[in-house]
């Protein structure tokens, strides 16, 4: 086990965890310790590191198995699981639609300073986020100041290099004395980083080589997008002052619910009622999806409870296509009319036991195991 890391640890789980249990785990860290929400801060990226490869490796059963077998038997040779095998740079988690933009969740590698991260969240509909679609987004930000274009210098005035840092924009720091003396590096103070000092000042930005912008983005939304996961569009957040590379802009989103279906994943479920006639005799019923509603033959003596999957008929993504499960419910009328009361009645008098299989069943149980008749009162 690479550094005696503990994956169930790191995301705060449970060794008998549940797929679904480490998937929500994974989703809430990843937003929490993502490196754009954080520029600059190793911890952070250390931290967010070890939470992808936790989740590479807990996400797969396989290598779930190897793992939980090293991790009870930490001596024992030849285990096959090795946690350098494991990079931490899988996002099976929900990356497979976020590759737009360059890419989901990439760690932040730009140089320099750089502006601060934009985050924002976006509601979406529950077929808008199935299906996918377009939006329009409007925010201000941080760009280039227009008049002096990002120096902070009055426009034809000149700049020179700072005398503290020598243009180098970082200053030497000496802690403690003899063998435990310490040198950092540390921004300039005298030229905040820059390297050069700015003669005269821009007057619409006041030297700090940005002003405040409207910023319109528009994108597409592929379909499969679920709560919790976002997009990101990398230089549209600040242009940091005095120069550096912009941020990002981060749109999470939370997806609203159904009057119909339920979703897990990229599967949905819904519950279709059918009358008491139908599942005695048969018939046929409209069954809702994505698309359009498609039509289903009822078998007769067709039991509540009963449940069909119909292949590729759930969320269809770039990568993943999830089926529809339809569940049954056979309804049974209110407020019956003395004369529909006296039909039913007549009806089931008429039955044979051997025509309900399942009380059946259960009588026989109850009789063997308690020595009553559960309907002998009906």
């Amino acid at each position: 086990m690479a550094d005696n890391k503990n994956y169930y640890d790191i995301l705060g789980v449970s060794k008998t965890a549940s797929q679904d249990e480490i998937k929500a785990a994974y989703r809430k860290l990843v937003k929490q310790y993502h490196p754009d929400l954080h520029p600059n801060d190793p911890d952070c990226a250390a931290k967010f590191k070890d939470i992808n490869e936790a989740n590479e490796v807990l996400s797969d059963p396989d290598k779930r198995s190897k793992y939980d077998f090293q991790l009870d038997n930490p001596y024992a040779a030849g285990s096959g699981f090795s946690g350098s095998g494991f990079s931490g740079t899988g996002f099976e988690g929900f990356g497979d639609i976020f590759n737009m933009f360059s890419g989901f969740g990439g760690m932040n590698e730009r140089p320099g300073r750089q502006g601060r991260t934009h985050t924002y969240e976006m509601q979406l509909s529950f077929l808008d986020a199935a299906l996918g679609c377009s939006r329009e987004f409007t925010y201000t930000r941080k760009d280039k100041c227009p008049d002096c274009r990002g120096t902070g210098a009055k426009g034809g005035t000149a700049m020179h290099t700072c005398p503290k840092c020598g243009g180098a924009g970082k200053v030497k720091q000496s802690v403690g004395a003899g063998f435990f003396r310490t040198i950092t590096l540390s921004a300039c103070p005298q030229c905040r980083g820059m390297g050069k000092i700015i003669d005269e000042s821009c007057p619409t930005c006041k030297g700090k080589g940005t002003t405040q912008v409207n910023t319109k983005v528009k994108f597409d939304i592929p379909a499969g997008a679920d709560n919790g996961s976002y997009i990101r569009r990398p230089g549209y957040g600040d242009v940091p002052d005095n120069g550096g590379e912009p941020g990002d802009l981060l749109i999470y989103f939370t997806v609203g619910t159904h009057k119909l279906f339920k979703r897990k994943d990229y599967n949905l479920y819904v519950n279709v009622p059918i009358p008491f006639k139908t599942a005695c005799l048969g018939g046929k019923v409209m069954i809702p999806a994505l698309d359009k509603p498609f039509e289903y033959t009822i078998p007769e003596a067709f039991q509540s409870g009963k449940q069909i999957v119909i292949k590729g008929k759930g969320i269809k993504s770039r990568s993943k296509t999830g089926d529809l499960y339809v569940t049954f419910s056979v309804e049974t009328p209110v407020r019956l009319s003395k004369s529909q009361r006296d039909a039913i009645a007549a009806l089931c008098d008429g039955l044979e036991t051997k025509q309900n299989p399942l009380m059946n069943s259960y009588k026989d149980n109850m009789s063997k195991d308690y020595g009553i008749n559960p309907y002998e009162k009906i």
